[in-house]
């Protein structure tokens, strides 16, 4: 059975998930994608963190070798 995306773009749902979360690592982000959007492979979720952090909404650290941290760079809160 194919598999129906949500009209939401994949940066707009990985920055509303650092909003309620804080930083996390990219396993889990990528594991809360997956939960949202069914099946995210962990090369769009990397593509989709290049294109946040080039335009300097999000900051993208190595904790070890295969994890990286993931947060927000700047407070992007309505309040």
């Amino acid at each position: 059975m194919e598999k129906v995306w949500s009209p939401r773009p994949i940066q707009n749902v990985m920055v509303d998930i650092l909003l309620k979360k804080g930083a996390m690592t990219d396993v889990d982000l990528h594991k809360e994608l997956n939960d949202y959007y069914g099946d995210v492979s962990f090369r769009e979720v990397n593509q989709a963190l290049m294109k946040l952090e080039l335009s300097g909404i999000v900051r993208v650290s190595r904790l070890l070798k295969k994890k990286r941290r993931v947060e927000l760079a700047k407070d992007l809160s309505p309040n």
